[in-house]
């Protein structure tokens, strides 16, 4: 096992890097620094003047007073240009620091701020504080160039399943910006909650926005925080944000060069929608109320031609809140029993030439895809949407494994990558579940969410330009607070950032997580919660994939982590692949002193990550390796790959 300790002596030998992230394409520090004072001038083109004032405000703490912006003057410490090299694209950007100051050049105003935010990241980290000072601050000498890998850098927010307030959307979408995210995802609508005003039609927010409100400490699903705030009415749970306040935090992300694509939820995850309209559902006799529980629920909309123009009304004001060029539909998690049971779905199945329930979701986001693009606007979906055919003008978001957005990319169409496997960040944090606050399933660790590689090697290289790029998601089932969710966010938002702007060649883990090293500090003074790394946020050194999985007999040394009598702790964790593997006759042995077998059959995977063992270990003989083995194979294919930690959790039972 590595100790953290051993990690950061590791580090330490190393010159210290500086802590920038996501790491710039190429990078040069030269000997020097230079000077930045309090009232110092930014000269900039016009159109990067909105990215100097927003800076400038950002930096009146720490220097005590507010930065002169201008388009001209004599002297200026920050000089910003939109005369940059076209190569390194719209989000590119140029940056030096020497004798006369700081330079920075871009093509656009997106550039621009970016050159900035790095900037602010080679200011020392007592700059991130809001407690004022009046002082001088240095900057190293650098030549930076600069330019993201993809256009879509994203994270999703669900503030469905636990309402997040307005003024944490916005502080969240302050620290995608430093990190160079320029895609913020609004989950918005779904079974257990309607967010979003929609002044055509009231009901949704004025019935759809509330759910019963369960005791959730006391229920079976626990959380570690309550936030009593949230809740407006003695009896009911939610929320939603109004029209104005949209606005606001639309213009609030823009001034930060953040995108926010809104979600909007069909033809599942509709309960809420349905319970305050009831004749949108299939059976509107039946009572529906707002799901106040998790999964997967069976209401979806009815396919008639009336509930698909509620649904096109309501996204012609979304589209009016929303600049951004996709709007999500959702389309995921849809089940087919409703319109299997329905005599009407039935009937306009037939009259409409459809051969079966796929084609008629398939049917039902064609008619949203054709609405959509007549606003000039592009439909995007889960990877559900792929089934029955893909809608002309759609693009994929592919969180089932890469195969959808695979699929879509090979037929012409753009596609997302955020798979369960790396990044979903809901899911735990760590194996050993005991220390971290509850989560809904599965295992995250955040070097695994930094060894993503969105475009998949089995991709043909024409293909590449259709993966636009990466997103890390959110899903707030067992997130209630919103200190729990930056916990869940951060620091692997951080390696999100990193997989979509970097070369892919620049990447590092431990390059990464030294210079994280450097950033944690910065959430701290921004009163950001995160996950301290240790030692099971780094790759374990021992596990499986689909090659040794081959072999049916798998064994390690263990050596160097059962190294004296104690109990033990052997962990096999699920990280990612199709399939999961099952394990039998799991036995640590050494030659001439102990034999112990674990009686427990087990497995590892999507439905239940890990497995884990426990071993009782007396004594040790002098010398001889310990060695760990397993019976392993793939359930329903071969392609699973994990890992094994170990750890000593207590002295050895007599």
């Amino acid at each position: 096992m590595i100790s953290s300790l051993a990690l950061l002596a590791a580090v330490a030998v190393q010159p210290a890097p500086l802590a920038l992230i996501p790491a710039p394409r190429s990078v040069q520090v030269q000997a020097g620094t230079y000077t930045l004072k309090p009232g110092a001038l930014i000269i900039a083109d016009a159109a990067a003047l909105p990215a100097a004032s927003h800076v400038a405000r950002d930096l009146e703490p720490a220097f005590g007073t507010r930065f002169q912006v201008a388009t001209k003057g004599r002297n200026p410490a920050i000089r910003i240009s939109l005369n940059g090299n076209a190569s390194l694209g719209p989000e590119g950007y140029s940056l030096t620091i020497g004798k006369s100051g700081v330079e920075i050049k871009a093509k656009s105003p997106a550039g621009a701020f970016y050159g900035l935010q790095t900037v602010r990241q080679l200011l020392p980290v007592e700059v991130f504080s809001t407690v004022k000072q009046t002082r001088d601050w240095t900057l190293p000498y650098v030549q930076i160039t600069d330019s993201p890998r993809f256009g879509w850098r994203g994270s999703m927010m669900d503030s469905c399943r636990h309402f997040m307030p307005k003024e944490f959307v916005k502080k969240y979408i302050d620290q995608l910006s430093q990190l160079k995210i320029n895609t913020f995802h609004w989950h918005l609508t779904d079974d257990q909650g309607w967010r979003i005003e929609i002044k055509r039609y009231p009901k949704l927010t004025s019935v759809g926005a509330w759910r019963r409100n369960i005791d959730e400490q006391k229920a079976d699903q626990p959380h570690k925080y309550r936030y009593q705030g949230m809740f407006s009415r003695p009896d009911m749970y939610g929320g939603y944000y109004t029209q104005e306040e949209i606005r606001e935090i639309v213009a609030y992300a823009a001034d930060r060069h953040v995108t926010i694509v809104p979600e909007i939820e069909m033809p599942g995850h509709a309960s809420a929608a349905i319970a305050a309209y009831p004749e949108l559902g299939n059976f509107p006799d039946k009572q529906r109320e707002v799901v106040a529980s998790w999964g997967v629920m069976s209401g979806v909309f009815n396919v008639e031609d009336s509930t698909v123009k509620f649904l096109q009304n309501v996204l012609d004001e979304v589209v009016e809140l929303f600049p951004s060029r996709f709007i999500h539909i959702g389309g995921d998690e849809a089940p087919k029993i409703e319109w299997e049971q329905s005599p009407r779905a039935q009937e306009l199945m037939k009259q409409r030439g459809l051969k079966d329930e796929h084609e008629l979701q398939s049917w039902f986001i064609r008619q949203m895809d054709r609405h959509l693009t007549s606003k000039g606007r592009k439909l995007i979906g889960w990877s559900e949407i792929l089934e029955g055919g893909l809608a002309e003008n759609a693009a994929v978001m592919s969180w089932l494994g890469t195969s959808g957005g695979i699929q879509a990319a090979r037929t012409g169409h753009d596609a997302v990558m955020a798979p369960t496997s790396h990044t979903y960040l809901d899911y735990y944090q760590s194996a050993d579940r005991s220390r971290e606050p509850q989560a809904i399933g599965g295992h995250v660790p955040l070097y695994l969410t930094y060894r993503f590689e969105p475009i998949p090697a089995e991709l043909e290289p024409q293909f590449h330009h259709h993966i636009l790029g990466v997103q890390g998601q959110i899903w707030t089932e067992y997130i209630q607070h919103p200190k729990q969710f930056e916990y869940m966010a951060f620091p692997r938002m951080c390696a999100i950032a990193e997989v979509g702007w970097s070369p892919k060649s620049a990447r590092d883990f431990k390059s990464f997580m030294a210079r994280l090293d450097g950033h944690l500090p910065r959430l701290e003074r921004q009163d950001v919660m995160f996950r301290r790394p240790d030692a099971s946020q780094w790759p374990a050194e021992i596990g499986w994939t689909p090659e040794t999985l081959a072999a049916g007999t798998l064994r390690w040394d263990v050596s160097k982590w059962v190294n004296q009598p104690g109990q033990y702790r052997v962990t096999f964790a699920y990280t990612h692949g199709s399939h999961g593997a099952e394990m039998s006759q799991v036995r640590l042995t050494q030659a001439g002193s102990f034999q112990l077998t674990s009686p427990l059959s087990g497995f590892a995977g999507h439905a239940s990550t890990n497995h884990t063992h426990t071993f009782n270990v007396k004594s040790l003989g002098a010398g001889e390796p310990v060695w760990l083995s397993a019976q392993m194979v793939g359930r329903g294919g071969g392609d699973s790959a994990g890992e094994i930690r170990i750890e000593r959790v207590g002295n050895a039972v007599p």
